[in-house]
């Protein structure tokens, strides 16, 4: 769920903030210069994040350790952070995409300094401790809040600190992967879901930012060292689509896995919660003593696969034991992300597909490390759901544009397979699971003009389930409406028609006539004024509850079809 933040929201924005009167006219300059502050700051922070890490395995892990290491260390690191994650930080849980995208829609773009601090430290020592999942996630999360809270320290509206989120996750992304561009496109396709909206000037500035501050730091290392790549033959392209097919089907066993799991783990007791986590250290410290490659993201291994070296067995066993450990390691409550893990699952699929097209066609194929550079793209593209990123993250390591037309024929394919055996994409289903209900991409389009919030009555009442049908009918005629909403205390138990009034035995409450476990038509108050009225058309109401995208039952207005009407000039018909 969303950090709970209601309750300190409005006393720590106002407090510490400083006094910036003659920028009160010209925010959208403060905002430049912001990116740019955000940019370097981010660009620090990663970079600190990412040298902590090291270290810390370095200690960890030192040259030549034994076995009993690769059992103890995770299981004791997913110790130590899922304790920390439970007593103290959380806000810090999950990959930070999700939660990225709750303070965006929901939380009004609030990170609070606590959360950012929580998971730079809870996830440096599980990803240290060699759990299988990745640090870009959580990157973004820390980049997104320290966005957050250098826009509230400057006293911005709340528009305006929801307008830094995507910067700060742009930077953070930028440093994290080396890929600037790519990480503007994610920012906007993931996390904004609109590759159109305003706030791309100061996305492509703090990703800049930060990516300097990456090299003036770290210097111009690419995440991979990948060999140059040569299309052998235009019959390549036909093995290429091979690869989307069996990057697509990896993707979907690797997210419905997760999915699955983590409905599992969710109904275990919730005192439970704070030792959950060791399920996944002490799964992939069993299976690192005898495949060590399975520790942490594996990005050593990434390297040696796109060089071409690793037999076809290993590469089988590795995207198997990948796609089993990070679904454990994620599902479980450990900190950290699914982005690093996706991009070795990938390259192994990749490097097995070209591991046997090379073998049965060696004059006519490329280098098996190609197909695996590929496979990165296409394994991204089905497991995220981004499909321009994946494109444009893997030329960027890569600098080469003839990768390209594999890697959209690939990607696509992955893509397609995605939509069509997981309808639901993954950031979605685990908001879902969460409580909380994201636009949709489709949604985010629509959205512009009236906003439901604009038009809602705030103190409409409710009828109360204990009403009888008498007062509910009379309350129908005075309102002149066909249906309305039963609830109380602030809570929808659900929509109530003229018909079940008709229909119902006379001494009947109204909580035996109505539906109470199915969901309701509603909006939220971020749904255009034409939305709310599509869903009375769909629902057949002239009423529509206003909830909140993080609990459907939590009333936060109405709206009715004479109101809509009224803001666009019409009068209801009789």
């Amino acid at each position: 769920m969303p950090e709970d933040t209601t309750s300190t929201r409005d006393t720590s924005s106002t407090r510490g903030r400083l006094n910036w009167t003659g920028f009160a006219d010209r925010e959208d300059q403060l905002l430049i210069v912001l990116s740019l502050v955000i940019g370097v700051v981010v660009g620090l922070t990663v970079v600190a994040f990412m040298l902590l890490t090291g270290r810390l395995s370095a200690r960890m892990y030192p040259p030549g350790n034994a076995a009993w290491r690769r059992v103890l260390v995770p299981t004791a690191g997913a110790l130590v952070s899922g304790y920390l994650l439970f007593r103290y930080f959380p806000g810090a849980r999950g990959s930070g995409i999700p939660q990225t995208k709750f303070a965006l829609f929901i939380e009004d773009g609030y990170i609070s300094l606590k959360t950012v601090f929580g998971k730079l430290i809870c996830c440096s020592i599980s990803l240290a401790s060699g759990i299988a999942l990745g640090r870009e996630g959580p990157s973004v999360q820390i980049g997104a809040g320290i966005a957050s809270v250098i826009g509230r320290r400057f006293g911005l509206r709340p528009e305006n600190v929801k307008a830094l989120v995507p910067v700060g996750a742009a930077a953070a992304l930028a440093a994290a992967f080396n890929t600037p561009i790519a990480a503007v496109l994610f920012s906007l396709e993931e996390i904004l879901g609109d590759l159109h909206a305003t706030a791309i000037g100061t996305v492509v500035l703090s990703s800049a930012t930060s990516w300097m501050v990456l090299h003036l730091f770290l210097g111009d290392q690419p995440l991979f060292h990948v060999p140059a790549y040569q299309l052998v033959s235009p019959w390549e392209l036909a093995i290429y689509a091979v690869l989307g097919v069996a990057g697509g089907l990896g993707s979907v066993a690797f997210v419905k896995l997760l999915l699955q799991l983590r409905i599992w783990f969710r109904r275990l007791p919730r005192k439970t919660v704070w030792i959950q986590p060791v399920a996944g250290g002490l799964l992939v410290g069993l299976v690192g003593w005898f495949v060590p490659e399975v520790l942490g993201v594996g990005y050593d291994y990434v390297d040696r696969v796109l060089g071409g070296d690793a037999p076809l067995r290993t590469l089988l066993l590795l995207a198997v034991l990948k796609i089993i450990a990070t679904p454990v390691c994620y599902s479980s409550g450990n900190a950290g992300g699914i982005f690093g893990p996706s991009l070795f699952i990938g390259a192994m699929i990749g490097g097995a597909v070209g591991s046997v097209a090379h073998l049965l066609f060696p004059a006519s194929t490329a280098n098996p490390g190609a197909y695996a550079l590929v496979g990165m793209g296409t394994a991204f593209a089905g497991i995220v759901r981004t499909p321009l990123t994946s494109v444009i993250m893997i030329f960027e390591m890569t600098r080469d544009y003839a990768i390209i037309v594999p890697l959209m024929i690939s990607n696509l394919i992955s893509f397609f397979l995605s939509q069509k055996l997981q309808e639901e994409p993954i950031y979605e289903a685990l908001a879902h699971q969460e409580g909380v209900h994201l636009p949709t991409s489709e949604a985010r389009e629509l959205q512009g003009g009236v906003r439901v919030g604009d038009v809602m009555a705030a103190d409409a009442p409710m009828l109360a389930p204990e009403a009888g049908i008498a007062e509910a009918r009379a309350f129908f005629e005075t309102e002149g409406c066909n249906s309305w909403v039963v609830g109380e205390d602030g809570r929808v138990a659900g929509m109530l028609h003229r018909s079940q009034i008709e229909a119902a035995r006379p001494e009947a409450m109204l909580r035996d006539v109505i539906d109470t476990g199915s969901l309701f038509p509603h909006v939220h108050p971020d749904n255009s004024a034409g939305q709310a009225l599509e869903r009375m058309r769909a629902g057949q109401v002239d009423v529509l509850p206003v909830v909140s995208r993080a609990d459907l039952r939590a009333l936060r207005g109405m709206v009715t079809l004479r109101g809509l009407l009224a803001v666009y000039g019409v009068s209801e018909p009789s």
